[in-house]
């Protein structure tokens, strides 16, 4: 008969649980969600925030490199960027965005902020009215 230790139980269960956890919300219990929809362009961070890269003559660029898994920004006409996450109950719309770069969307989800980074989960999108 083979013997189970605490220690493998522990970790058999901790592998079970862990998929759960790991979708369960991106805020601190207590914290105020906040869902809102906020319009701007869709920009690659990296070359955005390296050399101000955006707009129409920067698709085609930016387009590879969100493809490439280059995280997604969302950067409104005041300036503010957003960094896009992933509605992990609906990978749609996320996805949906890394064709439309250099295009002006509304993103409507919950609003995220940590250590002075703003982001916004992608829960629904919309090509924004010029």
């Amino acid at each position: 008969m083979k013997r189970i230790t605490i220690a493998a139980l522990s970790l058999a269960l901790a592998a079970h649980a862990w998929p759960a956890l790991a979708h369960e919300g991106h805020h601190v219990a207590g914290e105020k969600v906040v869902k809102k929809s906020i319009t701007g362009e869709v920009v690659d961070t990296g070359c955005y925030l390296g050399h101000a890269a955006r707009g129409e003559k920067h698709i085609s660029c930016a387009t590879k490199c969100l493809n490439q898994g280059m995280p997604m920004g969302l950067l409104t006409s005041n300036g503010t960027l957003y960094l896009i996450t992933l509605d992990h109950d609906n990978a749609d719309p996320y996805n949906s965005l890394k064709s439309m770069a250099g295009k002006n969307v509304t993103v409507t989800g919950e609003l995220l902020s940590r250590s002075g980074m703003k982001a916004i989960e992608a829960s629904a999108i919309q090509i924004a009215n010029k």
